[in-house]
């Protein structure tokens, strides 16, 4: 008889240790010892990842704050307040980290930091406003921002890390989820068309890398494996060529050109996805309704054609 298993149980699968979310089994790894020489390098790695998938031109020193948050306030197009807060965002973080930094190299000679210093508060502060004004940020594809990666270092610091990690393992469940709905309905575009047999199995198996990509650290010894094989998954979809037709087809059928767009796309959107360890809703709603477009022009052709 078959029971429910409930989200955070862990077991070994093939000798590695999983957790369990909402339908899906992710690798899981020990956390670090929760000390602020521990966080310091977590916030960075958070920021630097941040940095790393947002739009360009953010990444502003720590030291820069005052003349960023000037410069916001002046500015009165609404356009380029949009781009400022996004700096003035980007110069908080590193205000953070800069503060966080001097205050572990002060713990390491021997100066006990205690919660409520003032300095860990100004640095929970700085984090804070940045999460407000992360809100203006937008990733690199220009499609949204994700209010979850400027959050992560906002909680990073004031949850303890064993916490921190079991948040992930719940955000990156709905990550894989994000995948599997960007690859089914890729695979649903295709696989009744006969001139792509095979291809919507190519799809399946790219979103298969991408849940593994996910959940797979950089520390980790197999992400060598890991990201060769999600990279070569998606070239396999992108570089798939369609058979000819033998004679004219009995249904109208997407144009070959339609086809490799929405491939293409679909692929470079499950690698933000994957990158990111951050469902995107907007960015997968936008690819949805392009490829939307496409059918019904199809459906225009095709009656235009009969009548």
């Amino acid at each position: 008889m078959n029971q429910t298993i409930k989200n955070g149980f862990h077991k070994k699968i093939n000798g590695v240790t999983n957790v369990y979310y909402e339908g899906y089994w992710i690798k899981c790894y020990p956390p670090p010892v929760d000390n602020l020489s521990a966080k310091k390098h977590l916030i960075h790695s958070l920021t630097r990842r941040l940095f790393n998938h947002m739009e360009h031109g953010i990444n502003i020193p720590g030291r820069l704050l005052n003349n960023v948050r000037a410069a916001y306030e002046a500015e009165h197009d609404p356009k380029k307040k949009r781009v400022k807060g996004a700096m003035l965002a980007g110069a908080l973080f590193n205000r953070a980290a800069d503060i966080f930094t001097h205050l572990v190299e002060l713990e390491a000679s021997g100066v006990e930091i205690l919660p409520e210093n003032d300095l860990m508060h100004t640095c929970g502060l700085c984090l804070r406003e940045a999460l407000e004004f992360g809100k203006l940020v937008k990733h690199r594809n220009g499609d949204e921002g994700i209010d979850e990666l400027w959050g992560e270092p906002f909680k990073a610091f004031i949850m303890s890390i064993e916490d921190f990690y079991e948040s992930r393992y719940i955000k990156i469940a709905m990550t894989m989820k994000n995948i599997d709905q960007a690859a089914a309905y890729m695979s649903n575009c295709v696989k009744s068309d006969p001139r792509f047999t095979g291809l919507s199995q190519l799809i399946l198996d790219y979103a298969k890398a991408a849940r593994q990509k996910c959940e797979t650290l950089r520390t980790d010894d197999n992400i060598f494996d890991v990201w060769s094989d999600f990279v070569v998954a998606g070239e396999e979809v992108t570089n798939f060529k369609p058979k000819p037709l033998a004679s004219s087809a009995s249904v109208p059928l997407l144009d070959v050109l339609d086809v490799r767009q929405m491939l293409k796309a679909g692929v470079r959107l499950i690698a933000f996805i994957t990158r990111a360890r951050t469902p995107m809703l907007k960015s997968t709603e936008n690819y949805l309704s392009e490829c939307e477009r496409y059918k019904a022009r199809v459906c225009r052709l095709s009656n235009a054609t009969q009548t």
